[in-house]
């Protein structure tokens, strides 16, 4: 906590918790004096906000290291941008030919490999 507060700058106004008691004991050993508010889900928030990196971090488990994982995470979205598309935007025909590129160029990728 102290090495985020010194990141940021300045103390903040208020700062939202979930309801662990060491938070309050924390604040007051750091000499934090802002709003401390607590309760259930009132920090879904900044929870949502990392959804993406909690997203990547569940395909992280099963690597070694994060270094492994971030090469495998950058090739593959690099691929899954080829694959995922979206078919709300394109009509059928489209998707088909979206398809067929993208697997005209998976097969031309893994036959170079």
């Amino acid at each position: 906590m102290r090495k985020l507060l010194r990141k940021q700058g300045f103390a903040p106004k208020m700062v939202v918790t979930d309801k662990l008691r060491s938070y309050g004991s924390a604040f007051h050993q750091i000499g934090l004096a802002c709003h401390h508010e607590q309760g259930l889900r009132k920090n879904n928030r900044a929870e949502n906000s990392h959804q993406v990196v909690r997203r990547r971090e569940r395909k992280m488990q099963r690597f070694k290291s994060a270094r492994s994982a971030q090469r495998f995470l950058s090739v593959y979205s690099a691929v899954f941008n080829n694959f995922n598309l979206q078919r709300h935007l394109v009509s059928r025909s489209t998707l088909r030919i979206f398809k067929a590129e993208a697997a005209a160029q998976w097969q031309n990728a893994t036959a170079a490999a």
